[in-house]
């Protein structure tokens, strides 16, 4: 199986790593699906907003609630969530020949058994490589939905493409 994650260690890292990462190897001919994370300041917010956008090159949906400065609970949007999980399982329903499928974060959705987490599973057993992040408040629900087989990478742009050149089937360079 091939399976890796990036620990998330600093807000914003590993979403900029996977949208860079998504970019290059696009640019070089993959074929790629699933979602990174865009995070958009707000003026005046101590919140970003958080935009996924589908790949290859799908919608973006804004995941994040507006719930006021003051807020402390989750910000995630379910339903924009769910659209996009939609999104990317009509581009595969569509698409299935693809050489590696790209997923912002296992998040909390996910540790639930919703989101990604099934289109996850889906995709592994065709033996199609899996890369995500996996925050530390997730890890526990990962780790037990990996069962051991994923493989964690640094947050190290060198490494995460040298993972995905040696465990798909992109092109030649």
């Amino acid at each position: 199986m091939k399976f890796a994650f990036i620990p998330v260690q600093e807000r914003g890292q590993v979403d900029r790593l996977l949208e860079e990462l998504a970019a290059r190897l696009m640019a070089e001919g993959a074929k790629l699906a699933g979602v990174v994370q865009i995070n958009a300041e707000r003026e005046g917010a101590h919140h970003c907003d958080m935009l996924v956008q589908v790949l290859p090159q799908g919608p973006q949906f804004d995941i994040s609630q507006k719930l006021g400065n003051g807020s402390r609970g989750c910000r995630l949007d379910v339903s924009a969530l769910e659209q996009a999980v939609a999104s990317v399982q009509a581009f595969l329903d569509q698409n299935p020949d693809i050489d590696l499928l790209i997923i912002n974060k296992f998040g909390k959705h996910e540790a639930f058994g919703r989101g990604f987490r099934d289109l996850i599973a889906e995709i592994l057993s065709r033996d199609v490589p899996v890369l995500l992040g996996v925050n530390p408040m997730n890890r526990p629900a990962f780790d037990e939905f990996a069962g051991g087989t994923a493989v964690e990478l640094d947050a190290n742009e060198a490494a995460i493409y040298q993972w995905c050149r040696d465990n798909s089937l992109l092109p030649a360079q």
